[in-house]
């Protein structure tokens, strides 16, 4: 009998294959880019994708400091942090992240559209932010000829 269905095969940890994807972030809005790099870094765009299995690929992003924000949000925006302790509330704007740690500014929008489970942080441990357009993994990447 000729079967009417393909089955699919589930992945195996051992099966899985790693790729690297370049972001160039040079005046790119940060809401609109920074989905595109959850969806790499949990695997998303394969066709093996299964939700237990930390599947994803590396991301590489690079000009960190050239990214910019809608609106008013650049002056506006602010990241808080609470340590627990009484006065402990850290607040800083987005201004003064972005000229300090711009890799922060990527890190915590990508970690904001990650799933919050115990694959999270091996997800952002495969992402990597360069605050302008050197970075280690030049030979990850073919060079195209224009």
């Amino acid at each position: 009998m000729k079967q009417l269905t393909k089955t699919t095969t589930p992945i195996r940890e051992r099966d899985i294959k790693r790729s690297w994807h370049l972001f160039d972030l040079s005046g790119k809005v940060l809401g609109r880019v920074t989905p595109g790099i959850a969806r790499v870094l949990q695997g998303k765009h394969k066709t093996s994708y299964v939700d237990y299995l930390d599947g994803g690929d590396y991301a590489v992003v690079i000009n960190a400091t050239k990214v910019v924000l809608t609106g008013k949000k650049a002056q506006t925006k602010t990241y808080d942090r609470y340590s627990g302790y009484p006065s402990g509330q850290k607040v800083i704007s987005f201004e003064k992240l972005i000229a300090v740690r711009p890799q922060e500014v990527i890190r915590i929008a990508v970690s904001g559209m990650l799933p919050k489970n115990k694959m999270r942080d091996r997800r952002l441990a495969r992402l990597y932010i360069y605050k302008d357009n050197k970075h280690p993994y030049v030979d990850k990447f073919p060079v195209t000829e224009s």
